[in-house]
């Protein structure tokens, strides 16, 4: 059903793009992956006729900063966007993947959670077609029953490709509000699809990936954040655990029902020998590990995201492979420019993925990135650091020096320990601080003219 064919050249230079981003999924949730429970034969179809990225990244793990990073290529303190900021400045509109193929003769088109906050305006200079959606996940269809927002985002995302025309390419942004849980709803945290209600009816599903007692370890500030209250929540007793990581592993089976109907509608139109799909998540999730709801810290749990790309132009030979270097949500916008033959703007910070997809050699690539946290909320702790290829280092900013975080993935994997005040490791600290800041500059956009006047640490 995916495998392209020969494509003629105007084609293959001007391919059609799917974006499809879920909501808080993190990297190991998907059968490809594998996840010994969720069930996701389409993405994994596209996993073994594409390539999959085992180290995607979010530069920050939560929704609001993450999409606007996906949408610009910048880096949080590049964009300057978050919960509780200003609009996404309208230079940054402007030279958003979307607006630049918009301008340069794709349709282009949005369904599902938008999540960033923009002027007026400014979706119609990105988007020829809009249609955002938010939560509750049940709403009334045009039959008078209750539809949930997965089946309402397949439609609006089918009637986006009945619209689009062989001779004009598109680019199509499919963003769903799934798996994120419905805070509002304590008693129906994760409220699927009806028509997803038998799967995993008899599984069992096995433990988080690290037990609850590692917050014991932890600092109170983290220890006693909004991450552990929403613990409470979802996953404080084992029943409750049981039944609620269920119900959240139908939601994304239920988003894999639908990606694979808007690919089947993609291939009955004859669009789907030149449409690449792209299917990633906006941050990483916790599902309980470590005594945690939500995502929000440096640990992997938090930044890890899938990460898959098909196109079909790329030979067999170089198909179904797992490459391990690290991927970026600030390269997607670079990504979906390169694929449409665009020059990337100064503000877009990412790198094009699209030479690993096809299986370029790359004599270079990044050994590490800068990874933040800005929201100013008093139960979720500000931090930035550096992700590495065998260290991690986090500060957060407003409860050093305890709040200051050394790991060694080779030897700790898990993130168990924190070496940052082992006095033998005061060398790697230092520098690690010392790349921490580098990063950080390199990550920061000057300010446009007509920016307003918040201070730096507002930004």
């Amino acid at each position: 059903m995916l495998v392209g064919s020969t494509t003629t050249a105007a084609q293959t230079e001007r391919p059609n793009v799917i974006l499809i981003v879920t909501d808080d999924q993190r990297n190991d949730f998907l059968g490809c992956a594998g996840n010994p429970v969720v069930r996701t034969p389409v993405i994994d179809r596209l996993a073994a006729q594409g390539v999959r990225f085992s180290n995607a990244f979010v530069t920050t793990p939560i929704c609001a900063a993450s999409r606007a990073s996906i949408l610009t290529g910048a880096w949080e303190r590049g964009h300057g966007y978050t919960f509780g900021t200003p609009p996404l400045r309208k230079e940054l509109v402007a030279s958003s993947y979307p607006a630049l193929l918009r301008g340069a003769g794709y349709r282009t088109g949005f369904v599902g959670k938008f999540g960033v906050n923009v002027e007026s305006g400014s979706t119609q200079q990105m988007f020829d077609f809009f249609r955002p959606q938010s939560q509750p996940y049940l709403k009334e269809g045009d039959d008078g029953r209750p539809r949930h927002l997965t089946d309402l985002a397949g439609d609006a995302a089918l009637e986006f490709l009945q619209g689009c025309k062989e001779a004009q390419p598109f680019c199509l942004s499919v963003s769903f509000n799934a798996p994120h849980a419905q805070d509002a709803d304590k008693q129906n945290q994760f409220p699927f699809p009806a028509s997803d209600e038998d799967l995993y009816a008899s599984a069992e599903i096995p433990p988080p990936l690290v037990a609850a007692e590692f917050r014991e370890s932890l600092p109170k500030f983290l220890a006693d954040s909004l991450a552990r209250e929403r613990w409470y929540w979802r996953w404080d007793t084992p029943e409750k655990y049981q039944r609620n990581v269920r119900a959240y592993y139908r939601m994304i089976s239920g988003i894999d029902r639908v990606v694979g109907q808007v690919l089947a509608e993609s291939e009955r139109l004859g669009f789907a020998n030149n449409t690449v799909v792209i299917f990633t998540g906006d941050n990483g999730y916790f599902l309980g590990s470590r005594g945690f709801a939500g995502k929000w810290f440096h640990y992997d749990e938090s930044l890890r995201v899938p990460l898959v790309i098909h196109d079909p132009r790329v030979k067999e030979s170089e198909r179904g492979r797992v490459i391990s270097q690290q991927a970026l949500n600030v390269d997607l916008s670079a990504t979906i420019l390169d694929l449409a033959g665009l020059a990337t703007p100064v503000s877009c910070q990412g790198r094009s993925l699209t030479p690993l997809v096809r299986g370029d050699v790359i004599e270079e690539w990044r050994g590490d990135f800068f990874a933040e946290h800005r929201f100013d909320h008093p139960k979720i702790p500000k931090w930035e650091g550096v992700r590495g290829q065998r260290y991690v280092y986090a500060r957060y900013v407003d409860h050093l020096p305890e709040g200051e975080f050394l790991h060694d993935l080779e030897q700790d994997p898990q993130q168990l320990v924190n070496l940052a005040h082992a006095p033998k490791h005061a060398e790697l600290l230092a520098k690690m601080r010392s790349r921490c800041n580098v990063l950080r500059l390199s990550a920061t956009l000057p300010p446009s003219k007509d920016v307003d006047e918040r201070t730096e640490s507002d930004r």
